[in-house]
């Protein structure tokens, strides 16, 4: 490029004065420059097709290498989406498992509640009971005793010396024996 601006900056100082087309070849120097451009296209043409040859090639397998990360990152996204609809899968199995267990657990505390308030509810019968008899008892025994102590008072009152001695002799000889 430097050589072409050399040339046409000769040219434009040998005709400062004047403006045309110059049709002399001796001084036009046409015939050299034609060889000189003749020779830059022929050895400069394969220069230049190795240069853009190589560029091409470069840009081609970049281009490649971009389609084959474009197809890999699109598999990648393909499998990640599967892997994030599995993982959704598995946590709506362990949502739902987990539902399962709690129902099945609050069956279960419900149940042995039930139990427990049975148990409670016999053993509170049987203590109601067990009290009743024991009330029972002590109230016959009272009853009983105050029988006595009455009976006891009213033959005292009515009873006398030989009433005692006679019912004493009679009880004696029950049991075998005299006095």
């Amino acid at each position: 490029m430097g050589f072409f601006n050399a040339i046409f900056t000769q040219i434009v100082e040998e005709h400062k004065s004047s403006f045309g087309f110059n049709f002399d070849i001796v001084e036009t120097n046409i015939v050299n420059l034609s060889i000189l451009v003749g020779i830059v296209f022929y050895f400069g043409k394969q220069f230049l097709l190795n240069t853009l040859g190589q560029r091409q090639q470069k840009v081609l397998l970049a281009i490649q290498e971009a389609e084959q990360q474009l197809t890999e990152s699109n598999l990648r996204i393909v499998e990640s989406e599967k892997k994030l609809e599995q993982a959704h899968l598995v946590i709506k199995q362990i949502i739902s498992n987990a539902e399962n267990t709690a129902q099945k657990i609050k069956e279960s505390i419900l149940s042995q509640g039930k139990e427990e308030i049975n148990r409670f509810t016999s053993a509170k019968q049987t203590s109601i009971e067990n009290a009743e008899i024991q009330m029972r008892k002590q109230i016959q025994k009272k009853i009983t005793t105050l029988a006595i102590d009455r009976v006891t008072l009213n033959l005292k009152n009515k009873i006398n010396a030989e009433m005692h001695k006679s019912i004493l002799e009679n009880n004696i000889s029950k049991l075998g024996g005299s006095l």
